[in-house]
């Protein structure tokens, strides 16, 4: 089984999964690398959260030992819609940043990237419908408390077009993102530590 990368920058994957598993007490969100072939390489990411406590800070460790930490993200003000977020590497030391747009997401979650180059995407649903979709089914009394059934899809870009991102949730009983980072113009991609905060975020704070 391949190691996880542990925060190190020179090692860059581009292809990860996200695996949240909600049992009665906690939320476990688990990353693992993904090959070429789709094969699982191993754990590179693991955290897990009282279902009842805040998302304003989420830390994830080497091992479901938690051990090591690896990179978190951490809410700048609570309560807040709009709040950013710091991705921070196993130091504590900021790598990137995000926040999500309220107003634009009041019709089509957005959500703005911050690489660590200082480089900002701009990450929206894939689909405008089901984004809609996903609104009025929340709305309607009684059915609005059953988990929403339709897949929803992210892509970040940066203003020249480049892909930076893409979230493309499974269809399954519990909740599994496809994460890919393409290479950009100077043949990485973003950091996946960045990346990888990101994809647990749009699931962790959607409902935000």
């Amino acid at each position: 089984m391949t190691q996880q990368p542990q925060g190190n920058p020179t090692t860059q994957p581009t292809r990860f999964r996200v695996r949240q598993k909600v049992t009665m007490m906690v939320n476990r969100y688990e990353i693992h690398g993904v090959g070429a072939d789709g094969t699982e390489l191993g754990l590179w990411g693991f955290a897990q959260q009282k279902r009842m406590a805040f998302k304003e800070q989420v830390t994830f460790y080497a091992d479901a030992g938690k051990s090591q930490p690896v990179f978190g993200f951490k809410a700048r003000t609570r309560m807040d819609l709009g709040a950013t977020y710091d991705v921070t590497d196993a130091a504590g030391q900021p790598i990137g940043q995000f926040r999500k747009d309220f107003g634009r997401s009041l019709l089509r979650s957005t959500w703005h990237l911050t690489m660590p180059d200082g480089r900002v995407a701009l990450g929206r649903e894939r689909n405008q419908n089901v984004a809609i979709a996903r609104r009025v089914w929340d709305l309607v009394p009684i059915v609005g408390e059953i988990p929403v059934p339709f897949l929803f899809h992210f892509d970040f870009a940066l203003p020249d077009g480049q892909v930076v991102l893409t979230s493309t949730k499974r269809p399954a009983l519990r909740d599994v993102y496809e994460v890919d980072l393409p290479l950009l113009d100077g043949g990485q991609p973003i950091d996946w530590r960045v990346g990888a905060a990101m994809a647990v975020a749009l699931d962790a704070l959607q409902s935000r």
